[in-house]
């Protein structure tokens, strides 16, 4: 059977905040559980994915989201906003346990690269845990690491990140995988 997945744009509606936050709860355990104390992860969930800092992101920091889908569901879910111009921010590209392997987080990457395009940008920035398995994800995508950043999101927490850049490509999207 071929899965057809399909990648839109989020709003930032209750509906769709609540199933990225839903998502994130789902995504971080697998994804940060062997990294972050349960402690730093809750934290970080409650910090960056309640509704209000959902919202605020894309109302406010004009992040842009998408939410990639397998017929009604929504299984993953990733960010970007501007820096300066001329370069972008990755902020978030999640896909449940589930849905890895499927080609899903490169899918959802050329979908940005197309609206990058759009805009003007020429290259894609992005922070990654520096021992998230992730990282050899975006070497294999021709992200370079440029460099490391430790930052204090408070309560006596770090995150402890490679800096990784890469040139938005030139090429075509099509939305559904």
């Amino acid at each position: 059977m071929n899965e057809i997945f399909t990648i839109r744009r989020a709003s930032a509606d209750s509906n769709d905040i609540n199933a990225i936050g839903f998502l994130a709860q789902q995504i971080w355990p697998d994804t940060y559980g062997a990294i972050l104390s349960p402690e730093q992860l809750k934290y970080m969930l409650d910090l960056f994915y309640n509704p209000d800092a959902l919202s605020r992101q894309m109302r406010e920091d004009k992040h842009q989201f998408i939410i990639v889908e397998q017929g009604e569901e929504a299984i993953g879910f990733a960010a970007w906003g501007p820096v300066e111009p001329g370069m972008a921010k990755l902020h978030k590209l999640y896909v449940l346990q589930t849905g890895q392997g499927k080609g899903l987080g490169r899918a959802m990457l050329d979908f940005i690269y197309g609206n990058l395009r759009e805009e003007g940008v020429s290259k894609l920035r992005l922070n990654v845990n520096r021992h998230n398995k992730a990282q050899r994800f975006y070497e294999k995508l021709e992200f370079k690491i440029i460099g490391r950043e430790d930052i204090d999101i408070g309560n006596g927490y770090y995150m402890n990140d490679f800096i990784m850049e890469a040139s938005v490509p030139p090429g075509e999207y099509d939305d559904n995988i």
